[in-house]
């Protein structure tokens, strides 16, 4: 534009510079001539601004969009159409997006994830209130302020989208769309308020690691995982990052819509609980937290130390100034325990604390060992075994575990057992189901050899124990040798015909079956668009396990050109239509007596050169003479 007159748009918006590009529009600084400010202004691309039904969409939601006047979100001012290109006016916002500062800066500070986390939620509780979805939140959406301040950008917009381009099909934005979907939008379900508390709940996820908690080669398998895969442990991955600020994050990324928070504002309540500071108590690296009993580590090779726990008794005596003095220090340690409790999710007024998925210890003490086990695995939790003489409990019976029964642990998380030897010979536990690696360590600190032996099982996943010998409840004596059977997985011969099926539980069977998948599409006369058409190789074809298969998706009907046959007769129009897959719909119109157009097409409807789709109905008028008319007539007649 250096060497041109600025553009100006309606004789009020002079455009200056572009700053961005998005899927649908460009995005330029420009200056209000009217009221004398910097705006933004997205100018939509051309094959939006083609499509009547998307700009009518898209009016609609840039007017429902500009009610939303919030300090959180970008305002909308105005929009508009100059020489067939639409565009929308916006607030100007000088800073930077969240997308760039990530990208340039990598993780940011779990306090400040906090703060721009909770902005943003106030802008989706707004939002939401006023019944607008935002459907595409992602770092590119969120601009940063050098002040800090947070602006969420583009409500609305991504419906008026929703209807014109699949996301997991198009390029462009898809990738960066698929990397931020929620996997009711992944499979083509209705969204709500929560679908948008799923993508803020990715962000945080990235803000705090660096990376989004799914990558892949394609759009389709990154949505893929969003509907499938569990995301890894910030903490395991090795993020430094408060607990209660984890399982914030893990609760916004929950698979099933009804285990988030309810609200953008529910969510806003425990980011201010972080906040507050409650996140900097933490147990020291000598004590645990369990329920509401801190309680000291036990030694490696011996039964759990009895737990210290936090009492307000009213009972104690007051004559004493030492009592005193630790009757103070017991209720502020107590005030302290309640409001880290607070802090996690732990409070019984909250009706969405932090931590729903929780698993409770329950009391095993006297319990057998192999129903020990399996009421553990129920909950989700691990089992680690001591063995140890105990003249009180019978043998394979535990007599004690760590932690005490009520305590709250998160998924996947250890539960110690001390099991009775008893005084005679051992009973052999029964590890048919468990992960080999469980299953060996459980039955080497029985003291027992173990070997283990693959087989190709049809239904059972790999790395199970699928059986034992010697079979379970047997005698034995250590040292002795025992034989676990453990499943490599099904044998891999063929490719399922997965014709018709939809693509991501293509991909999902795929996937199971140890072959790695890829997508294209292709038009099709017979198959619905989003559904399989066939695979590369084709089905009942044998691969290897690691092998990689192609899936071919409907991309609809082809689409067809129509043809002109304005002018032609009735009968050749007819023949070339028919040729090209079109359907006819033959409109008469009387012509004046003996005319020069008599049995020929007068006009057609779509029009020529119009592209659609393989089947659509053409219309074609055909001249017909008054007096060939009574000709027929007549000749009926006789």
């Amino acid at each position: 534009m250096a060497n041109q007159e600025p553009t100006v748009f309606n004789d009020r918006y002079e455009l200056h510079r572009q700053i961005a590009r998005g899927g649908m529009a460009d995005v330029f600084l420009a200056r209000d001539l009217l009221l004398d400010r910097p705006v933004a202004i997205k100018v939509l691309f051309d094959q939006f601004s083609k499509d009547q039904q998307f700009v009518e969409r898209f009016r609609r939601e840039a007017q429902r969009a500009a009610n939303l006047n919030h300090p959180n979100i970008v305002s909308v001012f105005d929009w508009g159409e100059e020489s067939g290109t639409y565009f929308i006016v916006m607030e100007y916002v000088e800073g930077r997006s969240l997308a760039e500062i990530i990208r340039t800066e990598g993780s940011i500070h779990p306090d400040k994830v906090a703060e721009i986390s909770s902005e943003v939620a106030a802008a989706l509780s707004f939002a939401h209130r006023n019944g607008i979805v935002h459907r595409d939140v992602k770092p590119g959406n969120v601009l940063v302020a050098p002040n800090g301040h947070i602006k969420v950008a583009d409500f609305g917009i991504a419906r008026a989208l929703a209807n014109v381009q699949s996301e997991l099909t198009q390029a462009g934005t898809v990738m960066g769309t698929a990397t931020y979907i929620s996997p009711e939008q992944a499979q083509g379900m209705e969204v709500d308020p929560r679908s948008d508390l799923y993508s803020l709940g990715v962000m945080v996820y990235e803000m705090l690691s660096g990376h989004p908690p799914f990558r892949g080669e394609t759009p389709v398998a990154v949505a893929y995982q969003h509907v499938q895969d569990s995301p890894v442990s910030l903490r395991a991955s090795g993020v430094s990052v408060a607990e209660s600020l984890e399982a914030v994050t893990m609760k916004l990324l929950a698979k099933n819509p009804v285990n988030r928070y309810p609200t953008a504002e529910d969510l806003r309540s425990d980011l201010r609980r972080y906040q507050e500071g409650a996140h900097d108590l933490r147990p020291s690296s000598q004590s645990g937290v369990s329920g509401r009993t801190f309680q000291h580590a036990a030694p490696a090779n011996s039964p759990p130390q009895k737990k210290m726990r936090v009492r307000r008794d009213d009972g104690f005596r007051r004559t004493a100034l030492f009592t005193v003095f630790m009757g103070i220090l017991l209720v502020v340690f107590g005030y302290l325990v309640v409001q880290f409790l607070d802090t996690i999710g732990v409070d019984d007024n909250d009706d969405n604390p932090v931590q729903l998925s929780m698993s409770e210890v329950p009391n095993l003490i006297g319990t057998p060992l192999d129903e020990a086990r399996e009421i553990l695995r129920e909950a989700k939790l691990s089992v680690q075994m001591d063995y140890q003489t105990n003249i009180d409990y019978s043998e394979n019976t535990v007599f004690d575990q760590e932690p005490r029964a009520g305590a709250k642990l998160e998924p996947a998380e250890t539960v110690r057992l001390w099991v009775s030897k008893g005084t005679g010979p051992m009973t052999l536990i029964k590890v048919i189901g468990d992960s080999v690696g469980d299953a060996v360590r459980d039955l080497e600190a029985m003291g027992l050899r173990v070997d283990t032996l693959e087989l190709e099982d049809p239904v059972q996943p790999a790395g199970q124990v699928i059986d034992q010998n010697p079979v379970a409840g047997s005698e034995i004596t250590p040292g002795t040798r025992v034989i676990l059977f453990v499943s490599k997985g099904p044998a891999v011969e063929q490719i399922p015909d997965l014709e018709n099926r939809p693509v991501l539980a293509a991909m999902n069977i795929i996937s199971q079956l140890g072959w790695l998948a890829s997508t294209s599409e292709e038009a099709s006369e017979t198959i619905p668009e989003g559904l399989v058409i066939r695979t590369e190789p084709p089905a009942q074809s044998k691969l290897s396990p690691g092998s990689r298969v192609e899936i071919v998706i409907s991309s609809g009907l082809p689409v067809m050109v129509v043809p002109s046959v304005t002018s032609l007769l009735e009968d050749s129009a007819v023949q070339i239509l028919e040729a090209e897959g079109f359907q006819i719909n033959l409109i008469e119109e009387l012509l004046p007596t003996e005319s020069v157009n008599n049995g020929r097409v007068l006009s057609q409807s779509p029009q020529p050169e119009i592209e659609v789709e393989l089947g659509t109905i053409v219309t074609i008028v055909v001249g017909r003479s008054e007096i060939l008319q009574q000709d027929s007539v007549v000749d009926q007649s006789q």
